[in-house]
């Protein structure tokens, strides 16, 4: 047909529409425009559970599916995917294939390169999670990447969170949840502030059709000194509340007595029979001594010195502990062993109130009440209840010391085990003083040089924290550490010999004594002498992005107590000193204090930390604190020439 021969309006319509397709861009083109410093971009993370009733059993069917586009040449790189399943959580089946442009045409070319391994976790020594890793062939830029697996949930308890978010840009994230009439489910949503996931429930083919979906969702930022990525990005914990079978409603999941009897059931016959060799290492351990707490210390410490910690899950392994008598056989377990053989020894040594109890790490965001599911705890320790006062006794952390707990439980919440019921425990956040570092300094100068000798004392997590970094490191590379931890004023620093005191007895501080010296520090003006003994400048350089995105968390509290004592040289005079200066808010409490004593001059220096975690409307706050501690360490003394 001749165009001329199209009415006005068709004409018209019709030169639009080639306009339109003109001008349209390709999916490739969005995406890269939307996400320049991206070079992939994940279309679609979907997961959906069918729950039925099969055989008067609950059965739990997962299905997912991941698709993926490359946008640049640099994406072509990343060529392998990768899901896991495990003893629990049955593999069914999967399938992979690249999606390649053919002539303008989308072609799918099947995965044939695939290897199955085991899971590694830094924590974990050998656990029997399996990872599917998947090669995906042809990749070009605007190739996807597409793979659906199922998998089967054994155990109804354990149900997988879904979380919306990856390092990649997200352009559609989906949970679907398909449950017969006579099942009840329950979900906790997290870190959705704004209701942006958008939530559906319908009804189809007699079954409920719970879904929600985040469009659009940003890449995750991973930042240095965050608390883990479950306290920022969104996410759902589903369970299973209950479910009706021949009429009889069966409990699983939706308050802490009913998780409490999950648990009870790995714990109810542990330690029945007696172990003979246990029992005679833990009589001789606690022979002579008179109280519960120090036979308690006096067992924990040989768990500590004589099991090694090492990891091993395997289906319910990882929520059963070992038996006493073949941990003390092996010599090794992990948090759950550790924690039956200092109960079993407990026993043993006639104290009572020592019980197993289950906790979950700071990387965990929620309480109890929050989430009453196994998702609430990826931990185990002992807890004794001496009088009053409850005791926390991990055994997987070889050098902390009796009396406090691990520093990464603090401020978590423990579930006590006292036989048929239970009890939640808040595990407090170490004060900064129990982890003071304590420093003392005398310095002289000779030939404008600074000379030093001194020691300093870590206790509580400084020490522990100092210790297990350290290992059993030796010659050149100890000397290294310990010049790294003494170094003062510039990369100038020159340790000359060190000596540790302490090592091994985790109830005294950890000492070091030293001697150094320092060039290219003092600053001589005609005949004045520029000094600053503030050679320690703690958190000077902690100041927080404003574009942060995750809360800012510190593995302890900390409190330095430093005093340094300057002699003035015999032809030079005190010309000033700084003025003190103090400050006390949210977040520092610090005194620094220059004083002249006969022929030296001395500083007094006290900082003390107060919060563990800061969260967004802190960091201007901490941010202004930082200033005025650097302002202070800016401060010197000047010396005279008489």
């Amino acid at each position: 047909m001749n165009w001329l021969e199209l009415p006005n309006k068709l004409l018209l319509t019709a030169i639009l529409g080639f306009a339109a397709v003109a001008n349209a861009q390709t999916p490739l083109q969005d995406y890269k425009k939307a996400w320049p410093d991206f070079n992939e971009i994940i279309i679609e993370d979907s997961q959906s559970y069918d729950l039925s009733i099969e055989d008067k059993k609950l059965k739990v069917i997962q299905d997912n599916h991941y698709e993926s586009m490359i946008l640049s040449e640099n994406g072509i790189q990343n060529n392998s995917e990768s899901f896991s399943y495990s003893e629990l959580v049955k593999l069914k089946s999967y399938d992979a294939w690249s999606v390649v442009n053919n002539n303008g045409k989308e072609k799918k070319i099947k995965v044939t390169q695939s290897n199955e391994k085991l899971s590694r976790d830094n924590s974990v020594f050998y656990n029997d999670v399996k990872e599917r890793q998947l090669i995906f062939p042809n990749l070009e830029t605007g190739a996807k990447k597409v793979y659906d697996y199922q998998t089967e949930f054994l155990d109804p308890f354990l149900l997988h969170k879904f979380v919306f978010g990856n390092s990649l840009p997200i352009k559609n994230s989906t949970l679907e949840i398909r449950t017969g009439k006579d099942i009840n489910i329950g979900y906790k949503i997290f870190n959705d502030p704004n209701n942006a996931i958008e939530f559906s429930k319908s009804e189809k083919k007699g079954k409920w059709i719970y879904k929600w979906t985040l469009r659009d969702v940003k890449p995750v930022k991973f930042e240095s000194n965050s608390p883990g990525f479950l306290y920022i990005v969104p996410h759902i914990d589903v369970y299973v509340k209950d479910y009706t079978v021949d009429k009889t409603n069966i409990p699983v999941l939706d308050d802490v007595p009913q998780l409490f009897n999950y648990y009870k059931g790995f714990v109810k016959n542990l330690n029945k029979t007696e172990n003979a060799e246990l029992k005679a290492i833990t009589l001789g351990l606690t022979a002579g001594l008179t109280s519960d707490k120090e036979k308690m210390k006096s067992i924990f410490y040989w768990v500590k010195d004589n099991i090694k910690y090492i990891a091993f899950e395997n289906g319910y392994e990882g929520f059963i502990p070992r038996e006493a008598g073949l941990v003390c056989e092996r010599k090794f377990g992990d948090c759950k062993d550790m924690a039956s053989i200092i109960t079993s020894m407990a026993s043993y040594a006639g104290v009572k109130g020592v019980s197993v109890s289950w906790i979950g790490t700071r990387s965990i965001p929620y309480s109890y009440k929050e989430l009453s599911t196994p998702a609430v705890d990826n931990h185990m320790i002992a807890v004794f209840k001496d009088g009053e006062e409850y005791v926390f006794l991990d055994g997987t952390d070889k050098e902390t010391r009796y009396g406090i707990p691990t520093s990464f439980i603090q401020g978590k919440e423990a579930l006590y085990n006292e036989g048929e019921t239970y009890k939640i425990i808040p595990v407090p956040i170490v004060p900064a003083e129990t982890n003071e570092v304590n420093e003392e300094l005398s310095l002289t100068i000779e030939n404008n040089k600074l000379i030093g000798s001194g020691s300093v004392a870590y206790n509580g997590f400084s020490r522990s924290n100092i210790l297990l970094q350290m290992g059993d490191a030796v010659n050149k590379t100890r000397f290294e550490m310990i010049k790294s931890l003494v170094l003062k004023g510039n990369n100038k620093f020159n340790l000359k010999n060190y000596k540790e005191e302490n090592l091994k007895d985790r109830d005294k501080p950890y000492q070091i004594n030293f001697n150094f010296d320092l060039d290219n520090y003092i600053i001589k003006v005609n005949k004045e002498m520029y000094v600053s003994l503030f050679l320690d400048k703690a958190f000077e350089k902690l100041i927080i992005e404003k574009d942060r995105v995750a809360k800012y968390e510190f593995d302890f509290l900390t409190y330095t107590n430093s005093v340094y004592t300057l002699e003035v040289p015999s032809n030079y005079a005190v010309k000033s000193l700084p003025e003190p200066f103090s400050l006390d808010n949210d977040y520092f409490k610090a005194d620094f204090v220059h004083q002249i004593k006969g022929n030296t001059v001395v500083l007094s220096m006290k900082l003390k930390q107060k919060k563990i975690l800061l969260d967004h409307p802190d960091f201007e706050k901490w941010n202004e604190t930082i200033k005025k501690l650097k302002s202070a360490y800016n401060e010197t003394i000047i010396l005279q020439e008489k």
